[in-house]
Parts: structure tokens; C-alpha cells; sequence
């Protein structure tokens, strides 16, 4: 789908700024506000972080992105997909989405906590491949 049209589903103004952000995050994936920040610069040299900031909160309001919560790290931003899970490379911090069964694990920490579950997020630490090899 058109990055336009898919702003606009979401009741998101395709302005020159967010069609770039959906362009960045659909090519690069996770990316904290910095990285993001460094990488509209090159597009859009008068940029603030402000408006990134401005941008982000409206599309994670509209449910267009999805925020990532990092313990030990920035936050990092997606565009919202299927319900997935992240294993994350403790030495390069390189985040990657593996797809996951979670209704059994949803379904479990239902009946053992009598939680009405509203939203989950699931992170598994370990070192990446390309990691590894450097070892």
C-alpha cells in the first residue's frame, strides 16, 4: 500500500515529514528517537526533534506505531504489524520481530492471574549470530 494512503487509513495528514518517517521505519526497522532524529536530518536539515517528538505521539496515538520498551536502553519505534514478539543481541542492541504463538502464553497468564490482559510485550535477550562469531 501507498505510504499516503496508509497514513491516511490511520486518519494521519501524509505531510512530507511523516511519509518520511514511515519510509525510514519501513526500510530500517526499530530505531529510537536519536537514530531517527540523525536520519530525517539528511532529508529535512531544519528539522527539530520536536517536531519528530510531535510526530511520533501523534502516530503512536493513532495506533500507527508502536513503541518498544528497552529496559537497559532507548526506546525504539516500529510501524505496527502483526502481534509479534523482538529478541533483541545484547552486544549490538540489533532488534529483530519474530512471530510467535502468544494466544497459549496469553491464554496462561490469564488463568494464572485473573488479569484481564490489555496489551503485552515480549522481549528475549541473547547474543545475535553475527555476534557470536566475533567471540
Amino acid at each position: 500500500m501507498e505510504k499516503s494512503a496508509l497514513l491516511q487509513r490511520y486518519n494521519l495528514k501524509a505531510t512530507p515529514q511523516r511519509l518520511e518517517i514511515v519510509n525510514v521505519l519501513s526500510t530500517h526497522g526499530h530505531m529510537n528517537i536519536n537514530e531517527l532524529y540523525t536520519t530525517l536530518l539528511v532529508k529535512f536539515p531544519s528539522i527539530s526533534l520536536a517536531t519528530i517528538y510531535k510526530n511520533i505521539n501523534i502516530m503512536l496515538e493513532k495506533c500507527f506505531l508502536l513503541e518498544v520498551k528497552l529496559s537497559d536502553q532507548k526506546n525504539v519505534f516500529e510501524l505496527v504489524k502483526n502481534n509479534h514478539s523482538h529478541v533483541r543481541c545484547v552486544e549490538c542492541a540489533d532488534i529483530i520481530d519474530i512471530d510467535l504463538n502468544l494466544e497459549s502464553i496469553l491464554h496462561e497468564v490469564k488463568s494464572i492471574s485473573n488479569y484481564k490482559i490489555e496489551s503485552n510485550s515480549l522481549i528475549f535477550n541473547g547474543v545475535c549470530p553475527r555476534c557470536s562469531t566475533l567471540k
